[in-house]
């Protein structure tokens, strides 16, 4: 096989058969085809050609260019990837990445605010703001549930049931878990849905719950600014974003006593390793824990 009709080959694997999210295929796809103009480069043009001394020559590149071990690691994942999937193919005898690695940084805790911070950043109002209404629900929205931003501007209406009182989303590879809404959001919701969003659409239709201009889908980018503009009016800081308020949702609810598998269920996780990142507590937690709960305190 040539190396684009093999890569399209593993990609279209990951999107049919293992049902991988659209972000992390893109991401897949452009790290292999920076590992595909490196082995053109050196007169190599099909999968069989791929030498366990090209892979460590083009990690060793991406080092060169500036990339940290972070980005590099990632690289190395989808190379792994897609060579186990030659060699399952019969493309290669043997996989020439299986014993190569890069030497990850120490993982970071996510940041999680607290519950000061939180009540600063959605209990003030910008009076600036010109979608004051939609930009209060949807902050309530994400703190409530912990969706990702992606999972925020991709929510239909449909997927809402404020009567009862929860959200149906559509998580990473079209997993749908269903998660409750806290009273503040459902009537912050209420507000934007009667009040606001009729202004936006102006007479138009639209599946999607929160809108920008014309009525169109508000964009990730636009909840990234967002989410940073209210966090500096409110005094939190300038390093919030709309994922700090989903690791703030899962640490708040560790730190009142959630089962870590509930807080799986309700990040749709797959793996519980992911959501084990959470249970980092503070020395003043784990103190007030251990008098608590230790016979010997």
């Amino acid at each position: 096989m040539g190396l684009d009709e093999a890569i399209d080959a593993y990609l279209d694997q990951l999107a049919t058969e293992r049902g991988l999210a659209r972000h992390t295929i893109e991401s897949y796809a452009r790290d292999l085809a920076a590992f595909a103009r490196f082995l053109v480069a050196r007169r190599v043009r099909r999968a069989n050609g791929v030498e366990t001394a090209l892979v460590r020559a083009h990690l060793a590149a991406l080092a060169d260019r500036g990339l940290s071990a972070r980005s590099r690691a990632r690289a190395l994942a989808a190379i792994h990837g897609f060579l186990r999937f030659l060699t399952i193919r019969g493309e290669l005898r043997a996989d020439p990445a299986a014993e190569l690695g890069v030497r990850r940084p120490p993982t970071r805790l996510p940041r999680a605010l607290g519950a000061g911070h939180v009540a600063a950043l959605l209990g003030r109002p910008d009076a600036d703001a010109p979608r004051e209404l939609r930009d209060r629900a949807l902050l309530e929205l994400l703190y409530a549930c912990g969706l990702r931003v992606s999972e925020a501007v991709s929510l239909r209406g449909a997927q809402l049931n404020l009567e009862a009182g929860f959200v149906t989303v559509m998580g990473k590879g079209g997993k749908e878990r269903v998660v409750p809404i806290g009273r503040p959001a459902r009537t912050a919701l209420e507000a934007y849905l009667t009040r606001e969003r009729p202004r936006l659409l102006r007479g138009r239709p639209s599946p999607f719950v929160f809108l920008g201009p014309r009525g169109r889908p508000l964009t990730r980018q636009a909840v990234w600014k967002l989410v940073r503009r209210r966090a500096l009016a409110a005094g939190v800081g300038e390093r919030v974003s709309p994922h700090t308020l989903r690791h703030t949702f899962a640490t708040h609810l560790l730190e009142g006593g959630a089962d870590l598998r509930i807080v799986q269920t309700l990040l749709g996780h797959a793996d519980i390793s992911t959501t084990q990142i959470y249970t980092h507590v503070s020395p003043t937690r784990l103190r007030e824990v251990h008098r608590r709960h230790h016979p010997r305190s």
